[in-house]
């Protein structure tokens, strides 16, 4: 009799998971269109000069014309040009190239968080942020991948396959994954990791490290709740663990506070060490921030000088963003 009453409550409690996976699914089936069209948007304000190589090669962009030199041949003269001159001239292309980017959204459930002061989870602008890289970046010619999940791809269509792959996988294992998979990038490949980076520091290196162990170059963004950085809780406070398996209650927790936002900013420069170990970036966003502004600080770390298309990896000040409009929250 026990055995059977076991079972029907193992069962009910399966019934009641599948329901719940169900109700959050529809949940972000209802907020993924909204969430794609943002996407779209921000990538369109931010769009323009995105992938410049600035320089003359293979490509469909105009560059700039030049003089005809002796080892340029006859079929390069721009003759059109050069029929208003007393020279010849070479009509000259911008250098353009495909590279692969694979993008890693962190969507655990510690990313479901939001406090009073942040209008959006840090799941819903993580999940943003990563479309929006991901429009931005195929506008610009490129290849993209969601690690683990979508093959990499140059069509014009890939951010809304990335939508439909993380609705399809919702509450599967790789979705409460808080760390991207332990695969190897190709070399001169690129690589975008969004979370909250909460792990212990060890954990982060491993996997991050081995994303970059051939020479694959990328950035960090991790996504914050003000909250999360300040505590500013007064009194007797609960804290749950994301699952709800734990809970804490802190007496006077603003007695916490200065110990707390220590630990936080030795955490957060762990992480900005490792990136900048392996040349990699590493910014930090606020989900009560616009979400273009990390966008254009990656925007502008892609369009790295010289010869090729390179990630740079130099720190970022907040001042590279701080002039954003209000409107675009």
């Amino acid at each position: 009799m026990a055995d059977a009453t076991q079972a029907r409550q193992a069962a009910a409690n399966a019934g009641a998971g599948v329901l719940t996976l169900e109700r959050e699914a529809h949940t972000l089936a209802d907020r993924l269109p909204e969430i794609l069209i943002n996407a779209q948007r921000i990538a369109h304000t931010v769009a323009h000069g995105l992938h410049g190589r600035r320089r003359s090669g293979p490509g469909e962009t105009f560059w700039q014309f030049r003089q005809f030199q002796s080892s340029d041949t006859l079929r390069q003269i721009d003759w059109r040009r050069s029929a208003s001159s007393d020279h010849l001239f070479v009509r000259e292309r911008e250098w353009e190239a495909a590279h692969t980017v694979s993008l890693w959204c962190d969507l655990s459930p510690s990313m479901d968080f939001r406090s009073h002061l942040a209008p959006v989870t840090k799941r819903e602008r993580a999940l943003l942020i990563t479309l929006a890289a991901a429009e931005l970046l195929v506008r610009g010619g490129e290849r993209v991948s969601l690690l683990g999940l979508t093959p990499p791809s140059a069509s014009r269509k890939a951010t809304t396959r990335m939508a439909e792959a993380v609705l399809a996988h919702e509450g599967s294992e790789a979705q409460q994954a808080t760390q991207p998979p332990k695969v190897t990038l190709a070399r001169f490949s690129g690589a975008v990791i969004v979370s909250d980076f909460l792990d212990p520091i060890e954990r982060t290196r491993a996997h991050i490290e081995a994303l970059a162990a051939d020479g694959a170059v990328g950035h960090l963004i991790e996504i914050v709740d003000p909250a999360e950085e300040t505590l500013p809780y007064d009194g007797r406070t609960e804290f749950l663990s994301p699952d709800g398996g734990q809970r804490w209650v802190a007496d006077r927790v603003q007695t916490l506070r200065a110990r707390y936002q220590e630990r936080i900013a030795a955490h957060r420069a762990e992480v900005r060490e490792l990136a900048q170990r392996m040349g990699w970036s590493f910014l930090v966003h606020h989900t009560d921030r616009s979400p273009t502004e990390p966008l254009l600080s990656l925007i502008m770390r892609m369009q790295g000088s010289g010869a090729d298309h390179r990630w740079q990896s130099q720190e970022s000040s907040s001042a590279e963003y701080q002039q954003q409009p209000e409107a675009n929250r």
